[in-house]
């Protein structure tokens, strides 16, 4: 029977594999096709010959030879990076926190509900007169998109923490230290991965944003010099390079929450 159904699973994976690289082939015919189609001024192919440049030439380009790309993408990762682990450091413990005290919950459920559901985009101009356009004014307004979804999404599988694990825990004289390393943080991880996932992605947007609206750097503003030259084979490998640190990152932290996830499942 095992080795029926690992013979199935092979055939699944195979079949879906298949469709994902004819998927992909079929994407990058399309835009090689189009890319030719128009101007390029207006559009790059992927491929590109002498009279249209193309995007993955020109992206080796910037990875292997171009020094000053590598390191405007090791700026925006360092941007990345740091405004994304400060707020996986502050929404996670707060999350926790607010799940455990009422009071504050309600208290502070309205302002974080209003901040979450204001574009971000338009904090920009608030974060600049006040903080100037130094690295860390980035560092906040990268810090902002993903914070609140992690904070949601901890403070929800804190919530969801069955009552009675906790009375098991108080029966044992457990203290709050070890409920929330015993209980809590365990029985919220799968949810507190799945909140880092989701601000991934937003994280990005936010990372562009501020290299955009504040001090030009980073890989905003290889995007802004290649669109004002009107290189678009410079634009689409950016934006190659962006989509491509967004899906690692998303991938990762996938990973992540499936195997928590199922550690979960299991232990219910």
């Amino acid at each position: 029977m095992s080795k029926v159904l690992a013979l199935i699973n092979s055939d699944h994976r195979s079949v879906r594999w298949g469709t994902v690289i004819f998927s992909l082939l079929v994407g990058a015919a399309l835009w090689e096709s189009v890319g030719w189609s128009f101007n390029q001024a207006i559009m790059a192919p992927l491929i590109g010959g002498a009279d249209h440049p193309g995007t993955i030439p020109r992206l080796y380009k910037y990875i292997v030879h171009d020094e000053e790309y590598r390191l405007s993408l090791l700026q925006s990762v360092q941007l990345f990076s740091t405004g994304f682990a400060l707020a996986v450091v502050f929404s996670v413990p707060l999350g926790i926190i607010m799940a455990r005290l009422a009071t504050l919950r309600v208290a502070l459920e309205s302002y974080i509900l209003v901040l979450y559901v204001t574009p971000m985009i338009a904090l920009i101009p608030f974060i600049l007169s006040i903080l100037g356009f130094d690295f860390w004014p980035k560092v906040l307004v990268v810090f902002l998109f993903a914070f609140f979804p992690i904070l949601y999404n901890t403070l929800e599988g804190a919530r969801s923490v069955k009552p009675e694990l906790l009375e098991v825990a108080k029966s044992f004289r457990s203290s709050e230290v070890a409920i929330w390393f015993d209980v809590l943080i365990p029985y919220t991880l799968p949810y507190t991965l799945t909140g880092i996932r989701q601000a991934a992605g937003r994280a990005l947007v936010g990372m562009v944003a501020a290299e955009f609206f504040l001090a030009t750097s980073g890989l905003g503003e290889e995007l802004i010099t290649a669109s004002r030259n009107f290189d678009m084979a410079g634009v689409l490998a950016t934006i190659l390079v962006i989509t491509g640190l967004g899906i690692t990152f998303m991938r990762i932290a996938q990973a992540f929450e499936q195997k928590y996830s199922a550690w979960r499942g299991v232990n219910r």
